[in-house]
């Protein structure tokens, strides 16, 4: 329950509960992972939800529990790039659905991609 109040207290620190991800970690490495995010039964179906906290959620199993720490960072770089173009859901002050957020997210994966190779 603490964790809760604590996680909705953080929220306001980057401006929405929708780009917050978790991680319950045992000693071994092995996590759970999981957005922070309510159920929101208002929105759902509606392609209105925010991404991000599933993709940072990814990104710290990639990191933590995976070791594939060059995949967690370009999915960092990848989500911070969207973000700067503003490519954002209604919780942010944009537009944009959340299968668009992902997609931004898939396609900046993508061009990194292209450059590295």
């Amino acid at each position: 329950m603490f964790g809760d109040i604590l996680s909705d207290l953080a929220s306001v620190l980057p401006g929405s509960i929708g780009l917050l991800g978790s991680a319950s970690l045992g000693s071994t490495g092995k996590g759970l992972y999981e957005p922070i995010h309510g159920s929101a039964p208002d929105i759902a179906g509606k392609d209105l939800a925010n991404p991000m906290g599933t993709l940072k959620s990814v990104s710290m199993m990639l990191r933590h529990s995976l070791n594939l720490t060059k995949e967690a960072d370009t999915l960092d770089a990848a989500i911070d790039a969207v973000i700067q173009a503003g490519t954002l859901t209604r919780d942010l002050g944009g537009t944009a659905s959340g299968s668009q957020v992902a997609k931004a997210v898939a396609d900046q994966i993508r061009e990194q991609a292209k450059v590295s190779a």
